[in-house]
Protein backbone atom coordinates (compact mmCIF):
# COMPACT_ATOMS: atom_id res chain seq x y z
CA UNK A 1 0.00 0.00 0.00
CA UNK A 2 1.26 3.70 -1.11
CA UNK A 3 2.37 5.34 1.94
CA UNK A 4 1.82 2.69 4.12
CA UNK A 5 5.40 3.43 5.83
CA UNK A 6 5.09 7.25 6.26
CA UNK A 7 1.69 6.11 8.28
CA UNK A 8 3.82 4.03 10.18
CA UNK A 9 7.04 6.31 10.75
CA UNK A 10 4.20 8.85 11.94
CA UNK A 11 2.64 6.47 14.15
CA UNK A 12 6.13 5.54 15.58
CA UNK A 13 7.26 9.61 15.96
CA UNK A 14 3.75 9.93 17.82
CA UNK A 15 4.27 6.97 20.30
CA UNK A 16 8.24 8.09 21.20
CA UNK A 17 7.41 12.10 21.79
CA UNK A 18 4.35 10.66 23.86
CA UNK A 19 7.05 9.01 25.53
CA UNK A 20 8.93 11.47 25.85
CA UNK A 21 6.93 14.06 27.28
CA UNK A 22 5.63 11.72 29.79
CA UNK A 23 9.36 10.67 30.72
CA UNK A 24 10.36 14.75 31.03
CA UNK A 25 7.04 15.45 33.06
CA UNK A 26 7.68 12.10 35.15
CA UNK A 27 11.16 12.56 35.77
CA UNK A 28 11.40 16.27 36.57
CA UNK A 29 8.29 15.58 39.34
CA UNK A 30 10.73 12.86 40.83
CA UNK A 31 13.87 14.83 40.68
CA UNK A 32 12.13 17.59 42.98
CA UNK A 33 10.88 15.12 45.54
CA UNK A 34 14.12 13.38 46.26
CA UNK A 35 15.86 16.96 46.12
CA UNK A 36 13.03 17.97 48.98
CA UNK A 37 13.82 14.59 50.89
CA UNK A 38 17.93 15.44 50.47
CA UNK A 39 18.85 12.95 48.16
CA UNK A 40 19.34 14.60 45.34
CA UNK A 41 20.71 18.52 44.62
CA UNK A 42 19.09 21.02 46.48
CA UNK A 43 18.68 23.10 42.99
CA UNK A 44 16.84 20.38 41.40
CA UNK A 45 13.63 21.59 43.87
CA UNK A 46 13.27 25.19 42.30
CA UNK A 47 9.88 25.32 40.06
CA UNK A 48 8.84 27.90 38.26
CA UNK A 49 5.95 30.48 38.69
CA UNK A 50 3.72 28.35 37.18
CA UNK A 51 4.51 25.24 39.39
CA UNK A 52 6.69 23.51 36.81
CA UNK A 53 10.16 21.87 38.33
CA UNK A 54 12.03 23.31 35.50
CA UNK A 55 15.58 22.33 36.73
CA UNK A 56 14.46 18.54 36.70
CA UNK A 57 12.99 18.83 32.87
CA UNK A 58 15.53 20.35 31.65
CA UNK A 59 18.50 18.44 33.10
CA UNK A 60 16.12 15.05 31.62
CA UNK A 61 15.92 16.62 28.55
CA UNK A 62 20.22 17.55 28.97
CA UNK A 63 20.48 13.44 29.61
CA UNK A 64 17.75 12.24 26.65
CA UNK A 65 19.92 14.51 24.43
CA UNK A 66 22.40 11.92 24.64
CA UNK A 67 20.90 9.65 22.39
CA UNK A 68 21.00 12.04 19.95
CA UNK A 69 24.41 11.73 20.11
CA UNK A 70 24.89 7.81 20.08
CA UNK A 71 22.39 7.70 17.01
CA UNK A 72 25.63 10.49 15.24
CA UNK A 73 27.74 7.96 16.24
CA UNK A 74 27.02 4.70 16.12
CA UNK A 75 23.47 4.37 14.72
CA UNK A 76 23.40 0.74 14.10
CA UNK A 77 23.65 0.41 17.82
CA UNK A 78 22.32 3.47 19.45
CA UNK A 79 18.78 1.49 20.42
CA UNK A 80 20.60 -1.79 21.57
CA UNK A 81 22.77 0.84 24.10
CA UNK A 82 19.99 2.66 25.28
CA UNK A 83 18.01 -0.43 25.77
CA UNK A 84 20.60 -2.67 27.76
CA UNK A 85 21.25 0.69 29.88
CA UNK A 86 17.47 1.58 30.44
CA UNK A 87 17.52 -2.16 31.34
CA UNK A 88 20.35 -2.81 33.89
CA UNK A 89 18.71 0.90 35.64
CA UNK A 90 15.19 -1.55 36.24
CA UNK A 91 16.77 -4.17 37.37
CA UNK A 92 18.59 -1.55 40.00
CA UNK A 93 15.46 0.13 40.86
CA UNK A 94 13.91 -3.36 41.59
CA UNK A 95 16.69 -4.78 43.80
CA UNK A 96 16.69 -1.67 45.45
CA UNK A 97 12.84 -1.62 46.17
CA UNK A 98 13.18 -5.72 47.03
CA UNK A 99 16.25 -4.78 49.83
CA UNK A 100 14.85 -2.14 51.10
CA UNK A 101 12.14 -4.47 51.98
CA UNK A 102 14.12 -7.44 53.54
CA UNK A 103 15.28 -4.48 55.44
CA UNK A 104 11.70 -3.60 56.88
CA UNK A 105 11.14 -7.12 57.61
CA UNK A 106 14.21 -7.54 59.34
CA UNK A 107 13.41 -4.66 61.10
CA UNK A 108 9.99 -6.18 62.13
CA UNK A 109 11.36 -9.16 63.59
CA UNK A 110 13.17 -7.22 65.58
CA UNK A 111 10.14 -4.94 67.01
CA UNK A 112 11.66 -1.49 65.47
CA UNK A 113 8.48 -1.83 62.54
CA UNK A 114 4.97 -2.96 61.49
CA UNK A 115 4.16 -5.02 58.67
CA UNK A 116 1.54 -3.70 56.95
CA UNK A 117 -1.40 -6.08 55.83
CA UNK A 118 -0.85 -5.54 52.59
CA UNK A 119 2.38 -8.01 52.31
CA UNK A 120 4.81 -9.85 49.64
CA UNK A 121 4.09 -13.97 49.67
CA UNK A 122 6.76 -15.70 51.70
CA UNK A 123 8.57 -13.51 52.41
CA UNK A 124 11.99 -13.50 52.74
CA UNK A 125 12.10 -16.48 50.75
CA UNK A 126 10.50 -14.52 47.37
CA UNK A 127 12.29 -11.70 47.94
CA UNK A 128 15.85 -13.44 48.20
CA UNK A 129 14.93 -15.53 45.22
CA UNK A 130 13.36 -12.06 43.11
CA UNK A 131 16.94 -10.82 43.85
CA UNK A 132 18.76 -14.02 43.11
CA UNK A 133 17.08 -13.43 39.69
CA UNK A 134 18.01 -10.63 39.08
CA UNK A 135 21.66 -10.87 39.92
CA UNK A 136 21.78 -13.83 37.22
CA UNK A 137 20.19 -11.76 34.69
CA UNK A 138 23.20 -9.20 35.30
CA UNK A 139 25.42 -12.23 35.29
CA UNK A 140 23.97 -13.65 31.98
CA UNK A 141 24.61 -9.68 30.39
CA UNK A 142 28.08 -9.18 31.56
CA UNK A 143 29.27 -12.68 30.50
CA UNK A 144 27.00 -12.50 26.63
CA UNK A 145 28.50 -12.85 23.57
CA UNK A 146 27.08 -9.32 22.86
CA UNK A 147 29.40 -6.61 23.40
CA UNK A 148 26.87 -3.74 23.81
CA UNK A 149 25.84 -5.65 26.87
CA UNK A 150 29.33 -6.91 28.06
CA UNK A 151 29.70 -2.99 27.72
CA UNK A 152 26.82 -2.04 29.40
CA UNK A 153 27.30 -4.10 32.94
CA UNK A 154 31.21 -2.35 32.72
CA UNK A 155 29.96 0.76 32.78
CA UNK A 156 27.28 0.25 35.31
CA UNK A 157 29.97 -1.06 37.32
CA UNK A 158 32.81 1.15 36.49
CA UNK A 159 30.52 4.73 36.13
CA UNK A 160 27.51 4.21 38.24
CA UNK A 161 27.71 1.95 40.96
CA UNK A 162 30.87 4.49 42.24
CA UNK A 163 28.71 7.70 41.45
CA UNK A 164 25.51 6.52 43.42
CA UNK A 165 27.83 5.61 46.35
CA UNK A 166 29.65 8.76 46.23
CA UNK A 167 26.32 10.52 45.78
CA UNK A 168 24.84 9.22 49.04
CA UNK A 169 27.97 9.78 51.26
CA UNK A 170 27.43 13.65 49.93
CA UNK A 171 23.65 13.68 50.46
CA UNK A 172 23.66 11.53 53.99
CA UNK A 173 23.67 14.32 56.49
CA UNK A 174 21.30 16.55 54.17
CA UNK A 175 19.31 13.53 53.97
CA UNK A 176 19.21 13.06 57.71
CA UNK A 177 18.36 16.19 58.77
CA UNK A 178 15.39 16.51 56.86
CA UNK A 179 14.68 13.07 58.00
CA UNK A 180 14.69 14.62 61.62
CA UNK A 181 12.60 17.57 61.06
CA UNK A 182 10.03 15.58 59.40
CA UNK A 183 10.16 12.82 62.18
CA UNK A 184 6.31 11.87 63.03
CA UNK A 185 4.75 13.25 60.03
CA UNK A 186 3.34 11.04 57.70
CA UNK A 187 3.57 12.56 54.05
CA UNK A 188 5.07 16.21 53.48
CA UNK A 189 1.77 18.00 54.01
CA UNK A 190 -0.97 15.32 55.73
CA UNK A 191 -3.55 17.51 56.52
CA UNK A 192 -2.93 21.18 54.64
CA UNK A 193 -2.68 21.65 50.60
CA UNK A 194 1.05 22.34 49.68
CA UNK A 195 1.61 25.90 50.23
CA UNK A 196 5.03 27.73 48.70
CA UNK A 197 8.25 27.25 50.06
CA UNK A 198 10.31 29.67 52.08
CA UNK A 199 13.86 30.63 49.91
CA UNK A 200 17.12 31.62 50.51
CA UNK A 201 18.30 34.27 48.96
CA UNK A 202 20.24 32.33 46.37
CA UNK A 203 16.71 30.79 45.61
CA UNK A 204 17.19 27.47 47.55
CA UNK A 205 14.34 26.03 49.04
CA UNK A 206 14.26 26.02 53.02
CA UNK A 207 11.97 23.53 54.99
CA UNK A 208 9.68 25.11 57.34
CA UNK A 209 7.60 23.46 60.61
CA UNK A 210 5.19 25.35 62.46
CA UNK A 211 4.40 24.63 66.29
CA UNK A 212 2.49 21.54 65.48
CA UNK A 213 5.64 19.80 63.51
CA UNK A 214 4.13 20.15 60.23
CA UNK A 215 5.82 22.74 57.30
Amino acid sequence: MDGAGSVMNLVVLTAAFSSLNAGLRSTGRILRSISMNGSAPAIAARMSRGGVPYVGILATAAIALIGVGLNALVPEKAFEIVLNMSTLGTITFWGAIVVCQLQLWRWWRKGLAQRPSFRLIGTPYTSVATLVFLVTVVALMAFSDDEVQRGAVLAGGVIMVPALVGGWFLARKRVASITQQREGITGRFPVLAERPLHQHDDGEPVTVLDDHGQE
